[in-house]
């Protein structure tokens, strides 16, 4: 749904983004990190069509933003880091200001309010002035703003920026949400340990370029060589220890009552193939899996710094 080619983005005699190319297809959840300055706000603006590029293609949903800007970003939802928020609305009337600027018809206008403010578990709060929302309630409300239109295509910049804990809890779950519903969501942040729940790509900016894209297991086993994984046996335990001890891509076994643990150094298709061969030789599991790779340790091994 997004594809960037070759995307430089100047201010004047400086190069925010150079060279820059992406695709985020329908379903992914694509983590754009970097440290401040590295350019990953700059393209989210110019993905949108707040900042035109040097030169580069951009197509939305198949639509070249630099000719059909208007329709290209009709389907997008753009949340940016800092947004201003009307101190003498109450939460209600925000959206509903929303809701008319996006051409939401007045008769569906107050079931989307409502389905929104429930999403980011705001409805207690609908008759309250925003003025006397935390940061973390603002920024849900931001959230709440952004879906109003129900829109393909997400772009989220900095979103758990001033979460609390709950909230930053309540906007993964509904990004995971949202991805399952086949929409393309670009989000940008600095919190690796956020990103590393939920993303399914990754792409690592440094001084504009872009120096690392692909899928989160796909870029540690690169980055790292390796990734951990478990196996929960209910039966055939030993068949288990065995083939996992004469495969070349295993190391590191290590056994804990019904669970192995293990380091593999192969793909998505290394690991199905894995996991047939344990049930072709009559292990029985309860459950398989890898383990969330860990985007903050794959960013330094990269060389990337100033990133937390």
């Amino acid at each position: 749904m997004i594809q960037v080619r070759d995307l430089r983005v100047d201010y004047d005699d400086v190069c925010a983004v150079s060279d820059l190319t992406l695709d985020v297809p329908p379903g992914d959840i694509y983590g754009l990190i970097g440290p401040n300055g590295a350019g990953k706000t700059t393209t989210l603006r110019t993905i949108v069509g707040l900042k035109d590029s040097t030169y580069g293609d951009i197509l939305v949903n198949g639509v070249d933003l630099a000719t059909h800007r208007e329709e290209a970003v009709a389907v997008v939802g753009f949340m940016p880091d800092s947004v201003p928020i009307y101190p003498d609305l109450t939460l209600r009337e925000y959206l509903d200001l929303f809701a008319a600027s996006y051409l939401i018809p007045p008769a569906r206008r107050s079931g989307a309010i409502e389905k929104y403010l429930e999403l980011v578990d705001l409805t207690e709060k609908s008759d309250t002035m925003t003025a006397g929302l935390s940061r973390g309630m603002r920024q849900r409300l931001l959230l709440a703003k952004t879906l109003l239109s129900d829109p393909q295509i997400l772009l989220l910049d900095e979103p758990t920026s001033g979460m609390d804990p709950y909230g930053r809890a309540l906007l993964k779950d509904i990004v995971r949400r949202l991805g399952a519903e086949a929409k393309a969501i670009l989000i940008s942040s600095h919190i690796l340990s956020d990103l590393s729940e939920f993303c399914t790509s990754v792409g690592i900016m440094e001084k504009g370029r872009l120096v690392l894209s692909g899928r989160v297991d796909e870029v540690a086993a690169s980055v790292l060589g390796r990734v951990d994984m478990w196996a929960e046996v209910i039966a055939g335990e030993e068949a288990c220890a065995g083939l996992l001890a004469a495969d070349p891509r295993v190391t590191d076994i290590r056994r804990e009552g019904s669970f192995f643990f293990f380091a593999f150094t192969g793909g998505r298709e290394e690991t199905s193939d894995l996991l047939s061969a344990l049930v072709s030789a009559g292990v029985r599991l309860a459950s398989f899996g890898r383990k969330k790779e860990d985007l903050e340790q794959i960013f330094l091994k990269v060389g990337a710094k100033e990133v937390s």
